[in-house]
């Protein structure tokens, strides 16, 4: 494979019909939701003003049947009804941490399951959902690593996990100056969104929709572990912020703790960043660098992190070690990490120690772990 080529494993994704044949609107792009209106027999001249009509209704409103879209005639209500569906990811279950942060297992299509969760702050509400069921990164720190790569999540069903946050939060209908519970979105969940590229674009596409969900593309970080080609191709086509899951200043820890980096290494992922579309001091790129005591964390670590970096507008999220059971590693201490943070600090760059959220329903950056596998042996699916 050339390293023009996208980069993704669409073949993966399953169709967007699910068991009753029904294709699903939730995930159709603008354009996509035009062809299929006009597939279902809609005259060419009504498409625009039926697409806006659909949409308004889906990602404004949040409407989950038809029979709600009130500005639509019956017949053509009905007509819809028969010929498509409106499908959200199904909460298996639903917990809130001591700190208020909620985490989702939600259920998809194939009987399948992800997590997403809700981190409420005081300025923003962030809200971290998945790209893949599992993962085929194995990042040896990350819970999610643990759990084999089951398939690509469809448009549908990422935009589907803003959707049914927002209806547990309540969030639909209300007033324009109220504060928004979905402020920020994070593509920081089971597994990575440029192994997924197509359906992550089309995803967020939906979500920046200024006649829709709304959100800045400013307030959406999509974190990748460092697949280099589809980098440039993210920033063109999606525009976001972006993080890079860094973690390591040498190639061979890098290789233990991020797989990948040993198909596109530790210069080649640098020299990715500094031809990022919208790098600037505006749109800054976030390393992120999990603290690993006595793996990463070193005075030496942190002065080779500014090094590297030099000349990328960027800030350095630390990210003090979230233990899961059997998990191989400890959390640096917390004077290191301290430490650690002064250098970079030194050097000019923001970075701000991530203060732990959710860990008592595992709920922490590097816990996700849904119960897919378990389902699937219960089921005898195999994993492709």
């Amino acid at each position: 494979m050339t390293a023009s080529a996208p980069i993704t494993q669409d073949l993966l994704t399953i169709p967007r019909k699910d068991a009753e044949g029904l294709p699903n609107l939730v995930g159709l792009t603008r354009e996509a939701l035009g062809a299929a209106l006009a597939e279902a027999g809609v005259p060419e001249r009504q498409i625009k003003m039926r697409v806006g009509q659909v949409w308004a209704w889906l990602y404004q409103k949040g409407a989950r049947d038809f029979d709600t879209m009130t500005n639509l005639s019956k017949a053509f209500r009905a007509d819809l009804a028969a010929r498509f569906q409106i499908a959200r990811p199904e909460i298996v279950t639903r917990q809130v941490s001591a700190d208020g942060t909620r985490k989702y297992l939600l259920r998809i299509a194939g009987g399948y399951e992800v997590e997403a969760v809700y981190i409420p702050e005081e300025d923003r509400g962030t809200l971290c959902i998945s790209s893949q069921v599992g993962c085929t990164l194995t990042c040896s720190f990350c819970h999610t690593g643990t759990q084999k790569l089951v398939r690509n999540l469809t448009a549908g069903e990422i935009v589907g996990q803003i959707l049914v946050a927002r209806d547990d939060l309540e969030e639909w209908g209300k007033p324009a100056g109220d504060k928004r519970l979905v402020s920020n979105l994070v593509l920081m969940g089971m597994g990575e969104p440029l192994y997924n590229t197509d359906n992550v674009r089309d995803a967020m596409k939906i979500a920046m929709d200024g006649e829709g969900i709304s959100l800045s593309r400013r307030r959406i970080t999509l974190s990748t572990s460092g697949v280099v080609p589809e980098i440039a191709r993210a920033g063109a086509e999606i525009g976001c912020m972006l993080a890079i899951s860094f973690h390591a200043t040498t190639d061979d820890v890098r290789d233990r703790l991020v797989p990948i980096n040993k198909k596109w290494n530790i210069e080649a992922l640098i020299q990715a960043c500094h031809d990022y579309p919208r790098l600037s001091n505006a749109e800054r790129i976030t390393f992120e660098y999990v603290m690993l005591k006595g793996v990463n964390d070193t005075d030496a670590d942190a002065r080779r992190l500014v090094k590297l970096i030099a000349g990328i507008p960027a800030k350095i999220n630390l990210i003090p070690f979230n233990a899961w059971p059997s998990a191989p590693y400890e959390r640096s201490d917390w004077d290191r990490i301290e430490a650690f943070a002064e250098i970079v600090n030194r050097a000019g760059y923001a970075s701000p120690i991530r203060t732990p959220r959710g860990e008592d329903i595992m709920a922490a950056c590097g816990q996700l772990k849904s119960a897919s596998e378990r389902v699937r042996k219960a089921r005898r699916v195999p994993a492709t």
